[in-house]
């Protein structure tokens, strides 16, 4: 079962047709005024008020949504708790507000349900609302890490900074201070703020990077020049400099060079020194993709098998999930039935309320009616036996010829869906050893599968809205009270051998997980 995010890979398709126009000189400077004035009209969309009784409008049609068809609501919030969290919502819609200030205010209501799938998408909003918002001149022009509460440069595009360098403030706001305002709309699940850390990196992997929204948003002052006060790699002391923006544009372009040229197989296997196999897999949201990546697996650990390949190296850094690709690696490495522990489907509804329906959208309207495959349980909830009724916990067999070789996985806080599920599959099935740092998700269950895309009716904010829970060995208590999963970690998946990041790696170009990884075959950790 995929326990996806839908944020890179929406389920829903949009079939696009480009007009490609010979324009003259007079053509062409029509178009850029009309795309100058576009632009201007969205950003006056983001500054016009929206009447706070259209707001609080959205806030109840938010709540019914959330508390009729979210299932991991109560999860880590008691029912008391989300009253409270909805009246500060509320409190903040007690005046007109611009749709800026709006986003901000839904977002952070949704962080705190401390669900990973649970926020406003950036992939997902109507065009109109990414245009007002998502559109300025106002993103930093450089990648960087959260080490230790640092922002450290990894990657320039300004010609002003060197990987390693240290930023201390931006535009006289000291990082501390925007990692805070931050946190308060990082999407994680329950109590694993490394995840919440790593959400707000920029890295430049995808069209959309939170930092990047949330910062302008924050401080609306920042804009197509940014002031930065920095330390680069050896300096004594810091310095003062400003750097041109990057637009919405350029970010994407970022995102476009980090992923494979179209029609380009997304993994490669590669040979390192000492015969060890590496196989970088950046992405497993492959809804759409005709790709066959089963084959492409079957085929490489084939080979991998025919040249005995003494061990192999799984990259999953920066890589949230998607499909569950892991089973299929499992399935070549390992000798035994591998049982994912007693992981229960659970579901808030067997039929959705009628009301709900005009807000939402979804791949698959049969979300609407879970029919027999939803079973009464405890109050609040139904056992969803429609993808798996095993009892015992998902099972993968062997299949195939099977790869005898070490098996090492690199991991950090991005695994947090079904790439979460595969490390803590490899951790507790003792199929391999996992380097780098903790991995997103939760141990005590995560939120997601189906969802349905919820439009509010007044700002037009999207937000997503998972349909199916997970929980760890015994069923949920009933509606509205915390599990409080005792003998649980409130945490993600613990690597078994950790690697902390360092900038003096970042500066000396060092890739130090997958150094770790190599050490550890050659039997120096």
């Amino acid at each position: 079962m995929d326990f996806a995010s839908p944020s890179r890979n929406r389920a829903r398709v949009y079939n696009r047709r480009i007009l490609v126009l010979k324009l003259g000189a007079a053509d062409m400077q029509r178009s850029a005024v009309i795309l100058l004035l576009g632009l201007l009209c969205s950003r006056a969309a983001a500054q016009e008020a929206i009447p706070s009784a259209k707001l609080l409008e959205d806030a109840d049609v938010l709540r019914r949504i959330y508390e009729r068809a979210h299932p991991g609501l109560y999860r880590y919030n008691t029912k008391a708790q989300m009253a409270g969290h909805l009246a500060a919502l509320r409190a903040e819609f007690a005046r007109d507000r611009s749709l800026g200030e709006a986003y901000v205010a839904v977002s952070q209501f949704l962080a705190k349900v401390r669900c990973g799938h649970s926020y406003a998408n950036f992939y997902n909003q109507p065009r109109g609302v990414a245009d007002a918002l998502f559109s300025g001149r106002n993103r930093v022009p450089f990648l960087f890490r959260w080490i230790d509460g640092r922002m450290i440069v990894d990657r320039d595009f300004s010609g002003a900074l060197k990987p390693g360098t240290e930023v201390l403030a931006i535009e006289g706001h000291p990082v501390a201070e925007i990692l805070g305002k931050l946190m308060t709309i990082a999407r994680a699940d329950g109590g694993n703020d490394a995840k919440r850390v790593a959400y707000l990196e920029v890295r430049g992997k995808d069209r959309y990077e939170a930092f990047d929204i949330f910062l302008p948003l924050f401080y609306p002052g920042i804009g197509e020049r940014i002031g930065l006060e920095v330390v680069p790699p050896g300096a004594k002391g810091p310095l003062t400099l400003a750097v041109a923006a990057h637009d919405r544009a350029q970010r994407e372009a970022l995102g476009k060079e980090a992923q494979q040229p179209a029609g380009a197989d997304p993994w490669k296997f590669e040979t390192l020194e000492g015969g060890a196999a590496y196989l970088r897999m950046p992405g497993w949201a492959l809804y759409d993709s005709k790709w066959d990546w089963k084959g492409f697996l079957d085929r490489g650990m084939d080979a991998l098998i025919d040249r005995r390949a003494p061990a192999l190296i799984v990259d999953l850094r920066d890589n949230e999930g998607g499909l569950d690709v892991g089973n299929v690696l499992i399935e070549r490495i390992t000798a035994r039935e591998v049982r994912g522990g007693i992981q229960r489907r659970y579901t808030r509804y067997r039929t959705l309320p009628g009301d709900l329906v005009p807000f939402l959208d979804t791949w698959d309207w049969s979300f609407k009616d879970w029919g027999d495959k939803a079973v009464p349980d405890r109050a609040g909830f139904y056992r969803l036996t429609r993808y798996d009724d095993d009892a015992n916990g998902d099972v993968i067999a062997p299949r195939g010829r099977r790869f005898e070789g070490r098996l090492v996985v690199l991991v950090n806080a991005a695994n947090s869906s079904a790439t979460f599920q595969f490390a803590r599959l490899i951790k507790d099935n003792q199929l391999g050893t996992l380097v780098g740092q903790p991995t997103g998700g939760n141990r005590r269950g995560i939120n997601g599968g189906a969802f349905f895309f919820a439009k509010l009716p007044n700002s037009k904010i999207e937000f997503d809205v998972p349909l199916i829970a997970t929980f760890p060995g015994e069923r949920p208590l009933p509606d509205g009270v915390v599990l409080p999963f005792l003998d649980v970690p409130d945490a993600g998946v613990e690597p078994d051998v950790p690697v902390k990041p360092r900038a003096e790696d970042i500066a000396a170009g060092v890739d130090a997980e997958l150094e770790a990884a190599r050490a550890l075959l050659k039997g120096r950790r």
